[in-house]
């Protein structure tokens, strides 16, 4: 039964196209998080003034 999937999954995968390509997807990790970075960069300092 286990097989079964297995070869389903590969044949429906076969037919799957990616919308975009996987180093695009990297890049646009990599973007999101390197903006967490600036924004938690500048936000550093904000409890000490209070």
């Amino acid at each position: 039964m286990l097989h079964n999937a297995v070869l389903a999954a590969e044949a429906a995968s076969e037919h799957a196209s990616e919308p975009v390509a996987p180093i695009v997807l990297g890049l646009i990790a990599f973007g999101s998080l390197v903006a967490a970075l600036v924004v938690t960069f500048a936000f550093r300092n904000v409890g000490n003034r209070h």
